[in-house]
């Protein structure tokens, strides 16, 4: 089963308040998106899978328009959120002190089924914040690597207290231009190899055999090449990856990883990336990068037709 994740940010702004979306009220959006979806066939197909990845005041709203349809014309479709919280509620635990944050529990009690972990957002978002907090005496190399690991062991602990309330987990791992460095290709792989390996080991850590086997997918995010003006890596590079990423799961898990493509899948690039046979879907933001940008439903069809699915 291939995946197509789209992610929708903070997508919800209207355009007169420097956002882009094109329906001011925020309800009648969400709902507009699922319409569209289900009119345009997302909802029946049966080798894909359609996961809406979503800010959390949309769930609700988004998955009682789902309800509204038959259920066949909805089943390829699942709604997500945007990350959960590193601790949970659990019974004779913490049964909710959780101000500004979102754990699994609560997630998972407002409908979802997947959630995203460690998008590259998050990564820098987390990174920055940690940085801020180590001793100024330790050099600026200790300080990357200190901060670095920190956040790995957050997000590990994320994707636990996901997985132990039965949500999916997309795990976004990838590479920045600083960690992928100068020189050749050939060059650079020894670096991208370990920078791949140490997320997928720290953010897999403790994750039992059958959520490894049903539960887990890989979103790979070239950080480099995200970005206006910036080039996306081409199929060779993708393809290293993306071998690389299951060879690890393989080797180190005992499961064959799928692997999405999380550079920002398109419509011009969906059948390069359909190519690769290590490549098992994608992860879409924007749909649409000039004149009036934004995420448009019939134009992740398109995205979709050209996946070849």
């Amino acid at each position: 089963m291939k995946q197509i994740f789209v992610n929708l940010k903070r997508f919800d702004v209207p355009r007169e308040m420097g956002g882009v979306c094109p329906i001011a009220n925020p309800k009648q959006w969400i709902e507009w998106i699922m319409d569209e979806s289900i009119k345009n066939g997302l909802g029946n197909m049966k080798t894909l899978e359609v996961v809406y990845l979503l800010p959390e005041a949309y769930i609700i709203p988004a998955i009682e328009r789902l309800r509204s349809y038959d259920e066949a014309q909805t089943e390829s479709i699942h709604i997500g959120c945007q990350g959960v919280f590193r601790e949970d509620i659990s019974k004779g635990g913490n049964f909710g002190a959780f101000t500004t944050n979102r754990p699994a529990a609560a997630a998972k009690n407002l409908g979802c089924t997947w959630t995203m972990i460690g998008h590259s957002e998050e990564r820098k978002d987390k990174l920055g914040i940690i940085s801020e907090y180590i001793p100024e005496a330790v050099t600026e190399q200790e300080t990357n690597r200190a901060a670095k690991k920190t956040v790995h062991r957050i997000i590990n602990q994320e994707v636990l207290c996901a997985l132990g309330q039965d949500l999916k987990v997309l795990l976004c791992i990838g590479e920045t231009a600083e960690e992928k460095g100068e020189g050749s290709f050939e060059e650079q792989k020894p670096r991208i190899r370990a920078v791949l390996r140490s997320q997928l080991e720290m953010g897999l850590k403790g994750v039992n055999e059958k959520d490894l086997q049903n539960n887990i997918v890989i979103g790979y995010e070239p950080i480099w090449a995200i970005g206006p003006g910036k080039v996306p890596p081409g199929s060779e590079y993708i393809a290293f990856v993306s071998e690389y990423i299951k060879s690890v799961t393989r080797s180190e898990f005992g499961f064959d990883a799928a692997v999405v493509y999380g550079g920002g899948l398109k419509e011009e690039n969906a059948g390069m990336i359909a190519d690769i046979d290590t490549i098992d879907g994608g992860l879409v933001a924007l749909t649409r990068f000039t004149g009036e940008i934004g995420f448009y439903p019939d134009e992740l069809k398109k995205i979709i037709e050209k996946y070849g699915v």
